[in-house]
This record gives C-alpha cells, structure tokens and sequence, in this order.
C-alpha cells in the first residue's frame, strides 16, 4: 500500500469495525449517538450548530437527535452565559456511564476477531491509534474538534 492510502484505508476499516461491533452486539443505537457523546466527552459543552458540523449532519437533525438523547438523560440543555439566545448541550453523568458501557461492549463484541494478533503487531496497532488520536485531537489550524 502506498503511503497516500495509508489514511483513508484506516477510516475505511475503522468504520467497518464500528459496524461489525454494532451488528454483532445487537446495538441498535445509531452511530450518531455515540459520535455526539463522544465529542461531548472530550471538548464540554456545545451549541447544536457546533455538533451539527462535527457530526456532519444538518441542525434540524441534530436538535431531533439531541432530544432523543435530552430525553433519554444521556444531555443536558442549558443557556450560554455569553449569549442569551444560544443554548449549550453537554453530556450527563448517566451520558458518560452509557459511553462508558457502550466502550466496554465495542471492546469486548471486537476482541476475538483479534485474538490472533501477537505482541509486535499490538505494539504496532497502539502506536498507530496513538498516532491517529494526536491528529485528530486539533485540526491543522489548533481548534479543538
């Protein structure tokens, strides 16, 4: 494989593992979820428009997704201080425990179809997913994602 295909092959498998591990677990919670969560997670507490641009999916979807998930106590809706108009979403305690669960049930639901992998190839798979998190953690301009 050349080094320009690299990148895109290792998005490529990481959504195929995302799906595998959803079918397999029987998780019927969409994608989205857990994406949005995620983010909520890592960077606090974010205007719909903001998770709309990150989840790349438009507001009106967002705000149905958001209340799905307001609904089910996995966010929080709340006023931004600087901006009267504008409403903050963040995740909840009960949020970071399904993210947590949801975590543990990927982990688990994927761990056979690895079990075959021996120590070099794991040392290689943990530089790359540390390598993978430094450049995704800000974009080329220093936001946060």
């Amino acid at each position: 494989m050349n080094r320009q295909d690299v990148i895109p092959s290792l998005v490529l498998s990481g959504y195929a593992l995302g799906r595998i591990a959803a079918q397999d677990a029987g998780n019927d919670a969409p994608a989205a979820q857990w994406r949005v969560l995620s983010l909520l997670e890592q960077t606090g507490p974010k205007r719909v428009g903001e998770l709309a641009s990150a989840a790349r999916t438009t507001q009106p979807g967002m705000t149905r997704l958001i209340g799905h998930l307001e609904r089910d106590g996995l966010v929080q809706r709340s006023p931004v201080p600087e901006d009267s108009r504008a409403i903050a979403v963040d995740i909840t305690d009960a949020g970071a425990a399904a993210l947590t669960a949801w975590r543990s049930e990927f982990r688990d639901t994927l761990a056979p179809r690895f079990v075959d992998v021996d120590d070099d190839d794991w040392r290689i798979l943990t530089r790359a997913a540390e390598i993978l998190a430094a450049h995704t953690t800000n974009d080329p301009t220093g936001e946060t994602r």
